[in-house]
């Protein structure tokens, strides 16, 4: 079985062509664990972070410093749901 893409376009007429699209990857949270520690973290691309204003850069870190909190600590929270502290000896 074979699948042939036909362009679009008019019978006699060349199709045109589709614009290139990228996937850039502009902000990006990081959240990892080591045994019982949680950390998150944030990035952003280096264009963007360059092309922000001064005041803007700043709204953006106080806005991810507030979103890696909330998935740090919503992650921390299903983790221990899902592993619970093992009974010990006290």
């Amino acid at each position: 079985m074979s699948a042939t893409h036909i362009p679009p376009g008019t019978p006699g007429q060349p199709a045109q062509k589709a614009p290139e699209v990228w996937d850039v990857e502009l902000l990006r949270v990081l959240v990892s664990r080591n045994g019982k520690q949680v950390s998150a973290e944030w990035a952003i691309h280096p264009q963007l972070k360059h092309d922000l204003l001064p005041h803007e850069w700043n709204e953006v870190k106080d806005l991810m410093a507030k979103v890696t909190t909330i998935v740090g600590a919503r992650f921390s929270r299903v983790l221990a749901e899902a592993e619970p502290d093992p009974p010990g000896n006290a």
